[in-house]
C-alpha cells in the first residue's frame, strides 16, 4: 500500500514538472517568436535605422487619436554633439555605461524591489543599450515578455556594437517631445541651436527630458522641466564633469521629478516661448574629453543619486 502512495506521489510531481517545463518551453518560443534578426542589429553598426518601433508606435497613436503624426529628425554622427550633451546623459541615464555589459544589474534588482513595493510598473533601472534596444524594436509599453526580449537585444547589441556606436545611435533616435527625435531635432526645437552648440545648462535641460519627454518638457511644464534639469546638473557634478560649489547645487540631489505613467494622452502645450536659460555652471577643471573612445566609466557620484528613474 505504501509503495502505490509513493509511486502515485511520485507520478504527480512528474507530471508536475512535465507541465512546468512545456509551460517554459512555450513561454521561451513566444519570447523568441517576438525578436529581431541578428543581422538587424549587426546593421546598426554601419546604418541608423530609418524608423524605429516607438516611431511608428507614436504614429499609431496618433493616427487613433485623429492627430497628423509628427517626425523631426536629423541624424548626426557623435562628433557633432556637444560633449555636455554626452556628460549630461551619462550622469543622469545611465554612469556605468562604458564598465557594464549591458545590463546594470545592481540597478536592475533595485528597480524589480521598487516595483514590488508600488506593485506596478514604478521603476525601469534600464541601462543606455536597454533603452536603445527597447526604442528601436519594442516600443514603450511594458511587460514581462517584453522586458526579456529587451534583455536578449540588448546582449546582441553589446556584443555586435561599440560603446561608441550604441551610445551615437541612442542619442539619435531617442525621443525628446511629440515627433521629436534625436539630439539634433531636440536642440534646435528648444534651443534654436545645433546639438553640437548646446552648453552645460542645456544639455542638462534635454537630459533632464528623457525619462518622460512628454511630461517633463519645458514647453509643457516649465517649472518642472527646471527641477529636473536642476537634478541633472547635480548628477553631472558628482560625476565629475562640473564644479558643485560653482555651479551652486548643494550637498544633496533635488528629488526625482514624479510624473504619470507614459501614454499616448499629449498633455496640453503652454506657450512655446522658453524663459532665459540661467547661466552655465563652470566645468570641472579638467572636464572629460568628448567620448571619442572613453575607457572606463566616469568617477562614481556621492551613493544618494538614483540615475535612470523611469525607463
Amino acid at each position: 500500500m505504501m509503495s502505490r502512495d509513493m509511486a502515485g506521489r511520485s507520478s504527480t510531481r512528474t507530471r508536475i514538472l512535465s507541465a512546468l517545463a512545456l509551460l517554459l518551453c512555450l513561454f521561451l518560443a513566444y519570447v523568441a517568436a517576438g525578436l529581431p534578426s541578428r543581422d538587424e542589429v549587426r546593421e546598426m553598426a554601419r546604418r541608423t535605422p530609418d524608423s524605429t518601433e516607438l516611431m511608428r508606435q507614436r504614429d499609431a497613436e496618433a493616427k487613433e487619436k485623429g492627430r497628423p503624426a509628427r517626425r523631426q529628425q536629423s541624424v548626426v554622427p557623435i562628433g557633432r554633439i556637444s560633449r555636455w550633451l554626452i556628460q549630461a546623459v551619462i550622469a543622469s541615464e545611465d554612469q556605468k555605461f562604458f564598465g557594464h555589459q549591458g545590463v546594470d544589474w545592481g540597478a536592475l534588482q533595485d528597480s524589480v524591489e521598487k516595483n514590488l513595493e508600488k506593485r506596478r510598473f514604478a521603476r525601469g533601472g534600464s541601462t543606455i543599450t536597454q533603452q536603445l534596444a527597447k526604442n528601436v524594436f519594442f516600443g514603450t509599453r511594458k511587460s514581462l515578455v517584453r522586458k526579456a526580449r529587451e534583455l536578449l537585444v540588448t546582449t546582441w547589441m553589446e556584443n555586435d556594437l561599440s560603446k561608441r556606436r550604441i551610445l551615437e545611435l541612442y542619442l539619435n533616435v531617442i525621443e525628446w517631445g511629440d515627433g521629436v527625435y534625436g539630439a539634433e531635432a531636440a536642440a534646435r526645437r528648444y534651443y534654436g541651436k545645433a546639438a553640437s552648440d548646446l552648453d552645460a545648462n542645456e544639455a542638462a535641460g534635454l537630459a533632464a527630458m528623457i525619462p518622460n519627454p512628454r511630461r517633463i518638457n519645458p514647453q509643457v511644464g516649465a517649472a518642472r522641466h527646471a527641477r529636473a534639469t536642476k537634478r541633472v546638473l547635480w548628477l553631472m557634478a558628482g560625476a565629475g564633469f562640473l564644479e558643485r560649489t560653482a555651479a551652486g547645487l548643494g550637498s544633496e540631489p533635488p528629488p526625482v521629478e514624479e510624473v504619470p505613467e507614459d501614454s499616448d494622452e499629449l498633455p496640453a502645450e503652454e506657450p512655446t516661448t522658453l524663459p532665459p536659460s540661467p547661466a552655465s555652471p563652470s566645468p570641472s577643471p579638467e572636464p572629460t574629453p568628448e567620448a571619442e573612445a572613453p575607457a572606463a566609466s566616469p568617477p562614481t557620484p556621492p551613493p544618494s543619486p538614483e540615475a535612470g528613474d523611469s525607463r
